[in-house]
């Protein structure tokens, strides 16, 4: 089965899913491409799709939800799923004891979940590199950093889980296998 493993990435955190992805997939004995949403020309020759954003003030990046909403016909009829990259830090849950991937968004998932009725969407945390910021977002990051609060609420680093990654992408497979009626294996 021949499976497109799409994605929108601001600084890369993304994309990393996505290639993480696709590289289980292979592994896994799944056809898989990787691309950047911008990229994608052929679409009709894949059977399922994994599509994923980053998550920018709750909101999944434009061309990702255009990429979507733009081939809804087309990922109706086939499998697909969704995920999201955002939340950051090693804490799961918020002051208020709420799960940080429940509370994260995006807020137009209900949206897509209509539009081509994806069979899961999973949100993973991300990764920051402040370094990486440029122009207004790198210098607002820079003076917000100055603040303790704020520090907190974006820390620097990679809280990317790639065990939970691997294995949502191995239940993925699973699913595949199951719809080709072939056995599954590790």
């Amino acid at each position: 089965m021949k499976v497109l493993v799409v994605y929108a990435s601001k600084y890369g955190s993304t994309k990393g899913i996505a290639e993480f992805i696709g590289e289980k997939l292979r592994q896994r004995g799944m056809e898989a491409d990787v691309m950047e949403v911008g990229t994608v020309r052929n679409a009709e020759e894949y059977q399922a799709f994994v599509i994923g954003s980053a998550l920018y003030m709750f909101h999944w990046l434009k061309e990702a939800k255009q990429f979507v909403l733009g081939n809804k016909g087309l990922l109706a009829a086939r499998s697909v799923w969704l995920f999201s990259s955002g939340p950051l830090g090693r804490e799961t849950k918020d002051s208020k004891g709420r799960d940080y991937k429940d509370i994260s968004g995006p807020k137009e998932l209900s949206e897509l979940q209509v539009a081509v009725k994806p069979r899961d969407h999973r949100v993973f945390f991300g990764a920051l590199d402040g370094s990486r910021l440029t122009g207004t977002i790198g210098f607002g990051y820079r003076m917000a950093r100055l603040s303790k609060s704020a520090r907190e609420v974006l820390p620097d680093g990679d809280f990317r889980d790639w065990k939970e990654i691997e294995a949502w992408t191995n239940s993925i497979v699973d699913v595949l296998r199951a719809q080709l009626g072939t056995v599954s294996s590790p």
